[in-house]
């Protein structure tokens, strides 16, 4: 074996075999030999990612992975469901931003009937009501009752595939607040995507006249984006503060208590959204409207129905996905449907899906890929 160098003898020096017979099957052999390294690790790195995979698989039951797969579905139909049947409404004569927002959460006992099963055949009991934890609940009933009527302006005045394209910043809001309330750290990943995200936020903000349906003046388009921002603030918001009661005040994370969680909130967002829907006279008003219905009072009440049900399998989804897998995978599946509704929204409704739209579209969802692989990574190396 000797060392050869370049034609000067200096630069890089390679290991070089001398094979001293001449035949033509003794080279094939060395060359035969010398590539089996190569196919070998590539080999034994698919068997080792099967192997990961199939121990993952083993480590839980049946059940648990058949509940995942129902939560991510639940995420991935239910949420753009919810969005669409929120433009329905309006496109076909609804105008009441009280009603809209209170149909999101007249759901609340559809969680409550998932929470008996625990009471009646587990070993689950209700959590004890501290009137600290009460407080807890009302704030973030009263946050959420504002977050969903500002979602219902803002679907007032734009299209579905634009207002769930505003709505990804809440992801931008979920690192920032989880940053300043909850403490949590933030990587060079997020901080990249709160970039990416914000711009695809302004392209959409520039590209104002392409998609302004008939008869919303330029004014209402703006208030429907800004109001759309605002709702995703604070929906960032919201999650950081019910992850600081799971934190500081639950202590614990078991699935029958995410659930309660849920409920008391819907309950205490359905109660203020209840008070104002009365104050502005809308319950008298739903009558109207729905005898002014496109195609009908029947098809006025499936829209309420189905708005209620969607919006609350949507959050039931997400948070089974948070409590089953991790936030990262909720992130991920929150990123699959904005390209979801927004390309549903282009098909039934017929939303103008311009260049600016679909690079807004293709930045939003690379913002989304940047900060789950970088939060993924950054953790598993923490964890190592």
């Amino acid at each position: 074996m000797e060392k050869d160098g370049g034609p000067d003898g200096d630069g890089p020096r390679h290991h070089v075999i001398r094979v001293s017979s001449s035949s033509a099957a003794e080279e094939d052999a060395v060359v035969e030999e010398s590539s089996e390294p190569a196919d070998c690790s590539l080999q034994q790195k698919a068997a080792k990612i099967v192997a990961s995979c199939l121990e993952t698989y083993q480590s839980k039951p049946f059940s648990f992975w058949a509940l995942l797969v129902v939560s991510c579905g639940a995420m991935l139909t239910a949420f753009p469901a919810s969005s669409l049947l929120s433009r329905l409404y309006y496109n076909n004569g609804g105008g009441s931003k009280w009603i809209l927002s209170w149909s999101a959460v007249a759901g609340w006992p559809l969680p409550a009937l998932f929470l008996l099963p625990f009471y009646l055949l587990g070993k689950a009991s209700p959590t004890p009501l501290s009137l600290k934890l009460c407080a807890w609940y009302v704030l973030l009933g009263f946050l959420s009752a504002a977050d969903n009527l500002m979602f219902a302006w803002a679907y007032a005045y734009l299209p579905a595939s634009t207002a769930s394209l505003v709505a990804a910043s809440s992801l931008v809001f979920s690192a920032i607040f989880g940053y300043v309330i909850v403490k949590n750290r933030l990587y060079l990943s997020s901080l990249n995507a709160i970039v990416v995200i914000t711009a695809g936020v302004v392209i959409i903000a520039l590209d104002s006249q392409s998609d302004r349906y008939p008869g919303i003046t330029g004014k209402q388009y703006t208030l429907g984006f800004v109001w759309d921002v605002l709702g995703s603030a604070l929906h960032g918001l919201i999650f950081a503060l019910s992850e600081l009661v799971f934190v500081k005040i639950l202590g614990k994370r078991s699935f029958h208590v995410v659930l309660e969680q849920q409920v008391m909130v819907s309950f205490c967002a359905f109660v203020f959204t209840s008070v104002g829907l009365a104050v502005n006279g809308d319950f008298l008003a739903m009558r109207r409207e729905a005898a002014g219905f496109r195609h009908g009072e029947v098809s006025y009440v499936m829209v309420m129905v189905w708005s209620a049900v969607t919006f609350q399998l949507g959050v039931l989804g997400g948070t089974g996905v948070l409590f089953l897998a991790s936030t990262v995978l909720a992130g991920v599946l929150n990123a699959v449907r904005v390209p979801v509704t927004s390309i549903a929204a282009a098909i039934w409704f017929h939303d103008p899906m311009s260049g600016f739209k679909i690079l807004s579209l293709v930045i939003t969802v690379w913002g989304f890929a940047s900060y789950m692989v970088g939060h993924s990574t950054a953790k598993k190396t923490s964890t190592n």
